[in-house]
């Protein structure tokens, strides 16, 4: 059955994870791409949509996808093509394909029909036989960037993009063929997405922000990335199942398992300060309650790890550097909970709502 997204869920995650905490990553790009997509249709006619859209071109690897953590819209690219190494990561590639669809239905411009069928290509080449997307296509053999990845996003925008490719005007250019491929490859990371939940003691739970890419386990990532049930990344895959239309019971199980688990991981009575260029967590009976990055997978509580990689239960445990470099705290379950509400009240009995 077709499923229907209905809501943005890439300015969704953008919200969550920039909203006063910061980039987690502590990269942000100087302009983006996706930035661009909710200008007017005659913005993409004018020399300064033209403008823009030729630059984003101009960054296109060869492979089809485009770098990550740079300006791929103010300047164009004029060095060496095959010395730009593209991702899925940190919103890149998605945000350029969506760009220069939108810049191709008000121009015509053929070049952007190639480039971004090349993207669509790469993208579906990608998506492993267990229906999730490393950080970046070809894998790594033996770094964390080959894992299926949720973390900041990746797996979500890829999976919504591929949507949009299958279902939105936008995309109509593409021939039905690769419609229909981008709409199963999105029902098979869906499936993937769902068997990724972590059950924890017999209870489903929510997500790692990266999982093995065949056996579907959580695992770690940099040092301080500790293999966890994740507050950020499982908000921005909870959204998007929300987000389908006529969920069949699996999804049914899995929103209602992880808003249940935002609910029981809210953390209150605590508020997050700054104190020069450190963070401090201070008692505080009056602040909105948070959600800590990531939780120990046995025990659920708040877990952290510098760049040793050892696992601490505070914050004032890790080095100054890490605490200041890294989104450890955020509002994500405030957004979970709104949307359940809305999302319980279409599609589950009354006897199913209760948190």
């Amino acid at each position: 059955m077709k499923r229907i997204l209905r809501f943005d869920v890439q300015r969704c995650l953008l919200l969550l994870m920039l909203w006063h905490f910061g980039c987690p990553c502590h990269e942000a790009a100087a302009a983006s791409a996706g930035s661009y997509l909710e200008k007017p249709d005659e913005w993409f006619r004018s020399a300064e949509g033209r403008r823009i859209a030729d630059n984003v071109l101009s960054w296109q690897t060869p492979v089809g996808d485009w770098p990550k953590n740079g300006d791929t819209v103010s300047k164009p690219f004029n060095g060496d093509r095959s010395s730009l190494r593209g991702t899925f990561d940190n919103g890149a590639t998605t945000g350029e394909i969506r760009l220069l669809a939108r810049a191709l239905r008000n121009t015509k411009d053929e070049r952007y029909q190639q480039a971004v069928l090349k993207a669509i290509d790469h993208i579906l080449q990608a998506q492993y036989p267990t229906g999730g997307w490393p950080q970046y296509s070809p894998p790594p053999a033996t770094s964390y960037h080959r894992r299926i990845t949720f973390n900041d996003g990746t797996m979500v925008r890829v999976l919504e993009t591929l949507r949009k490719v299958a279902t939105s005007a936008d995309f109509d250019f593409v021939d039905q063929a690769r419609r229909e491929t981008a709409q199963k490859a999105f029902d098979r990371g869906i499936a993937c997405t769902l068997k990724c939940q972590i059950t924890v003691k017999g209870r489903l739970t929510v997500w790692c922000a990266q999982h093995d890419e065949k056996d579907l386990s959580p695992k770690p990532a940099r040092p301080y990335e500790l293999a966890s049930l994740s507050g950020a990344e499982s908000a921005g895959i909870l959204h998007l199942l929300m987000a389908l239309d006529d969920p069949g019971p699996e999804v049914v199980r899995a929103v209602k398992a992880g808003a249940e688990w935002f609910e029981s991981a809210r953390l209150t009575g605590m508020r997050q300060i700054r104190v020069s260029r450190d963070r401090v967590i201070v008692a505080d009976t009056n602040a909105p309650p948070l959600w800590a990055r990531f939780y120990d997978l046995e025990t659920g509580r708040p877990l952290f790890a510098g760049r040793d990689s050892v696992p601490k239960y505070s914050l004032a445990e890790i080095e100054a550097e890490r605490r200041s470099g890294y989104a450890w705290y955020g509002p994500w379950g405030e957004a979970v909970a709104a949307d359940y509400a809305e999302w319980s009240r279409k599609w589950l009995k009354p006897t199913q709502t209760t948190l």
